[in-house]
């Protein structure tokens, strides 16, 4: 049985009515954001129409407010949006939608004020709002909204995505604006991109910054992203009515041939049923002045041979693609289309592969994905002189990796690092060099045969013969 000073809610019912608002008052001094929640909490007494009216005066608030928000104050402010988020969701909605659907517009116009005072680009707030656009489409469709005004709100909003605010709002409300509603929205972002910009005259133009050939214009800026505005939105429009061709009507000429505009213009006519046209696609990206193509334009081609029924093909292709890449995801791909028993024989014929791969550092981090501790053991004891100390973001936590069953290995990657700090001169990583050094030392023990390696304590003798004026670095051991 629970003790009676025990915080629970059974416990605090027995102080009574009187001292439980007492107490609230006395905590809540000095706590705007505990004061706003009982004030709402007191609003819900009064009906949905008094919360409203709350919601709208917080919202009004945190809109005005000037003072930067930096990043010690996100968490609490976040915490702010979010109360009121939910509060037109659960309880202003449930009782008066239409209400709820001017409140959520009113919420997410509170974007702009919150990111032009954030002195970072915060994940916090963006994903805060694209709830809200949700919110709004589940909304939308509870309150009846007209397809009209419903298709103008989301074209306004579009206008002003300065911060990605209203990216998944198109697609959040396909449900509520139907096919008429998308129309509506698809002639207004057409009108909108095909519109004359107006030109100020020489004297007017103000110059937004300088490129190779000379000044750039705000208003040429302005044109550009509107066209670039209108167009995404179209491309959002073309997939939910599942309109491959329309989407890609909206990719500019000069960027179909581009392997990831390729790559997704080829998933979707796989969606559609038209692999013949998504490996035409795909086939014409551009290869120019790349050693190897994005892993999802390689993945889409796999996908589109198999689609064919060209099935040794992309076998073929998914092996020829891990040989460029030693890309992980390409072999098991590769092995799982195999019968059983010779996948084992092709996974030793890619590890064989992987051991004279010409980037000792690629064949190394293929090995620790995999993962295949041994084997990277032993391209280490192979390839240890081709070892970089400078990659330490992958030297570390190989080390960590293999040293309780390859102590030897992890004793190889930590001397690469200490050797780059010490025979590089980088006095900034000598701390980091120490504590490798203070690792290997507690490695040894548990190495039986250093091969060709020198002993830790024949290595540490070295060092300090060769090293031994690096007073910053020796001080660092005492």
């Amino acid at each position: 049985m629970a003790a009676k000073t025990t915080l629970n809610a059974k416990n605090l019912e027995t102080l009574g009515a009187q001292r439980l608002a007492e107490l609230l008052i006395e905590i809540s001094t000095g706590s705007a954001a505990h004061k706003r929640r009982l004030r709402m909490e007191l609003a819900g007494d009064q009906g949905s129409a008094e919360v409203a009216r709350e919601i709208r005066k917080r919202l009004a608030s945190i809109a005005r407010a000037r003072s930067a928000i930096e990043w010690h104050k996100v968490k609490k402010i976040n915490t702010d949006l979010e109360t009121q988020r939910s509060t037109i969701v659960t309880v202003v909605a449930a009782d008066d939608p239409k209400e709820a659907f001017d409140l959520i517009w009113q919420f997410l116009a509170v974007a702009d004020p919150i990111f032009h005072r954030s002195n970072s680009s915060d994940v916090v707030f963006l994903e805060t709002f694209h709830q809200a656009c949700a919110d709004a489409g589940v909304i939308a469709r509870s309150a009846g909204i007209g397809i009209d005004v419903l298709a103008d709100k989301v074209f306004t909003a579009l206008q002003d995505n300065d911060h990605g605010q209203y990216d998944p709002l198109i697609a959040e409300m396909v449900p509520a604006l139907g096919k008429d509603g998308l129309e509506r929205l698809k002639g207004l972002l057409v009108q909108w991109s095909n519109e004359a910009e107006e030109k100020p005259v020489d004297v007017d133009r103000e110059i937004f910054g300088w490129a190779g050939n000379g000044p750039v214009y705000k208003h040429e800026i302005y044109a550009d992203r509107r066209q670039r505005t209108a167009r995404i939105a179209l491309q959002e429009i073309a997939d939910a009515e599942n309109d491959v061709d329309a989407f890609i009507a909206q990719q500019p000429e000069e960027t179909l041939r581009a392997p990831m505009v390729a790559t997704e213009i080829a998933d979707r006519l796989l969606l559609a049923g038209r692999a013949e046209e998504a490996l035409e696609i795909l086939d014409a990206a551009d290869h120019r002045g790349r050693f190897e193509l994005p892993f999802e334009w390689q993945e889409a081609r796999v996908e589109t041979l198999e689609a064919l029924g060209r099935g040794d093909e992309a076998q073929a292709y998914r092996w020829q693609c891990f040989e460029q890449s030693l890309n992980g995801q390409h072999l098991r791909a590769f092995l799982r289309k195999l019968a059983d028993f010779d996948d084992i024989e092709a996974e030793e014929k890619a590890f064989a592969f992987a051991h004279d791969f010409p980037d000792v550092h690629q064949a190394l981090a293929f090995f620790l994905a995999w993962p295949a501790a041994a084997e990277a053991a032993k391209l280490i004891s192979k390839r240890q002189a081709e070892l970089d100390g400078n990659l330490y973001e992958l030297m570390t936590p190989a080390a960590e990796m293999l040293q309780e069953k390859h102590p030897l290995a992890a004793t190889m990657l930590l001397r690469s690092m200490i050797g780059f700090a010490l025979d590089y001169g980088r006095s900034s990583r000598y701390r980091h060099a120490a504590r490798h050094l203070a690792e290997c030392a507690s490695l040894a023990p548990h190495i039986d045969d250093f091969g060709s390696a020198r002993p830790h304590d024949a290595y540490v003798a070295e060092l300090k013969r060769q090293h031994g004026n690096k007073h910053g670095f020796w001080s660092l051991l005492r």
